[in-house]
């Protein structure tokens, strides 16, 4: 059985067989490691696949993942100063509240990645502009709201038609290291009606959805629920293991993001206690819980080693 069909079961609470591990390796990983990484990665072929055999982080990374920069259909400038990670923006197409009511939307069929709705409007204005907009209220956030929001429901129609899974993937980073930047207040103000209409979509569709969300969002993760959301992935370190299995064991199915703040820092054994605590803590028979393991270059080898062994054995814990 794969992953997806493990989450659809992890999310629906219908006993799955084993605990859905998802691991992600950044290019800049195996740039760093070399052939020493897919040595490692080819001992856990029946968790990984085997994708790793002619896997070439130059050719096969995204765009945003090289050095330089590129402007995105948004008008976006994103630039990066290493191979091998990604990218972040520095050029934002909308400075000023004037230049909102002149926006155009992209043309043609760009998708929705990640950072789709609420990371958008960052992008566009900028960060401090962006906030500046939540905290003042002008009339020229909401038309800037509605006019991402509108493309966005017509890019989720498209990608309906086009894409068959049962489950579907959307990523938004909506918190910080500490909590929402607009608050929750405001966020359940402009930015729930906006995921509730694109979820909507979907689930009058039949679908389930898997939205990716990183930083501290354990406060709205029952709303998340109300927009339609059927399994969320959560940070460890952001949301506190506490605070998610008060608010999510057994009410609100998680695929947790294992803490990436340790991993450069702490020991095998401290990984293999990480990945242990946290499954013993959040288990059930019937679901509700998935794992995700992201691996980048600063985590030493023997950490990544440990950490896969770990999963690999813990995602048949039965309680």
């Amino acid at each position: 059985m794969d992953n997806n069909e493990l989450l659809i079961k992890a999310a629906t609470y219908q006993y799955p067989e084993q605990i859905p591990v998802l691991v992600g390796m950044l290019p800049a990983c195996f740039m760093k490691y070399g052939d020493k990484m897919k040595k490692l990665v080819a001992k856990y072929e029946d968790l990984l696949g085997n994708w790793w055999q002619n896997y070439d982080p130059y050719k096969d990374m995204p765009k945003s993942y090289h050095k330089g920069q590129f402007t995105d259909p948004w008008g976006c400038v994103w630039s990066n100063k290493e191979d091998g990670l990604e990218s972040i923006v520095t050029g934002h197409p909308v400075p000023t509240r004037e230049d909102v009511h002149t926006m155009k939307e992209p043309d043609g069929d760009v998708g929705l990645p990640h950072g789709f709705m609420y990371l958008r409007l960052l992008d566009l204005r900028g960060f401090e502009e962006a906030m500046i907009d939540f905290f003042e209220e002008p009339p020229e956030l909401q038309m800037l709201i509605d006019k991402v929001l509108d493309y966005n429901l017509r890019q989720t129609k498209i990608m309906l038609e086009n894409y068959k899974s049962k489950l579907v993937y959307f990523g938004d980073d909506l918190g910080m290291q500490k909590g929402l930047a607009i608050g929750a207040e405001k966020w359940r103000k402009y930015m729930k009606p906006c995921f509730s209409a694109i979820y909507k979509l979907c689930k009058d569709d039949g679908r389930l959805i898997y939205m990716h969300t990183d930083g501290c969002i354990y406060e709205i993760m029952p709303d998340l629920q109300e927009c339609g959301v059927d399994i969320v992935n959560p940070q460890y370190r952001a949301n506190g293991l506490d605070n998610l299995e008060r608010v999510c064991k057994g009410k609100i199915p998680i695929c947790l993001d294992l803490d990436r703040q340790l991993f450069p820092f702490g020991t095998p054994s401290e990984m293999r206690k990480h990945v242990e605590g946290c499954i013993k803590r959040l288990y059930l028979p019937a679901g509700g819980l998935g794992i995700n393991l992201e691996i980048g270059p600063d985590d030493p080898l023997e950490n990544i080693e440990a950490l896969l062994d770990a999963v690999n054995e813990y995602r048949f814990y039965k309680g």
